[in-house]
Order: structure tokens, then C-alpha cells, then sequence
């Protein structure tokens, strides 16, 4: 966290950095995520669940666990003036997506 702060509500944080500009809201240095540990955890889908990702386990999330991160993120918005998207509006985004039916196949290529 150095040089980031982080910010901490319904059990889920963020770590958030100075912006660039001076006029732009704070930048997220880790995304929205639930605290595990003390730590920030990264939301992981995989396409038929959600799971929550720390350094040391993947645990999969709950449906309380994905609204304390949509609430947090909703609330971080409004106090820090950040940009408002629709997609992210109608419900909790991840910040990866691994798809175990798309695993791999960007390095097959067909031969021409």
C-alpha cells in the first residue's frame, strides 16, 4: 500500500492513490473487493461462479459477500466523484474473468 490509503465499509475496501490531475477523482490502486485478512481480495469469474482471490487461497464468494462490494463500490463513487458506468450500475463486476472453456485457446492457432 504505499502511498495508497485504504478505505473500508460493510467489509469490503479498497486502496486508493492521488489522481494524476488535479481536478480527477482518486484512483484505485487495488479494486473494490472483499477484506480478507486484512487484505483486499480480487474478485475472480470463472464463468459459472465467483470466487474471491487472495495470495494465498480461492475461496468462492457469496451472494452477501458480491453486495457488500457492489454497496462499497457505489458509495466509493459517490464520495469520490468517479464516473458512474451503467454495466457496472446493474450489479457487481470482476476484476478477472477465466472462462475454463476458453482456457487455452489463445495460444492454439490454426495453421494456414
Amino acid at each position: 500500500m504505499a502511498g495508497g490509503v485504504l478505505v473500508t465499509k460493510h467489509g469490503a475496501g479498497a486502496v486508493l492513490v492521488a489522481a494524476a490531475d488535479k481536478g480527477a477523482p482518486a484512483a484505485f490502486a487495488v479494486r473494490p473487493g472483499v477484506l480478507i485478512a486484512g487484505r483486499v481480495a480480487r474478485l475472480l469469474d470463472r464463468g459459472y461462479q465467483k470466487f474471491l482471490k487472495t495470495a494465498h487461497a480461492e475461496l468462492p464468494a457469496t451472494a452477501s459477500q458480491l453486495h457488500a462490494i457492489h454497496l462499497f463500490s457505489e458509495e466509493l463513487k459517490q464520495v469520490t466523484g468517479a464516473i458512474e458506468l451503467y454495466n457496472e450500475s446493474l450489479g457487481t463486476t470482476s476484476d478477472l474473468y477465466l472462462y475454463d472453456r476458453l482456457q487455452g485457446r489463445e495460444a492454439a492457432r490454426p495453421a494456414r
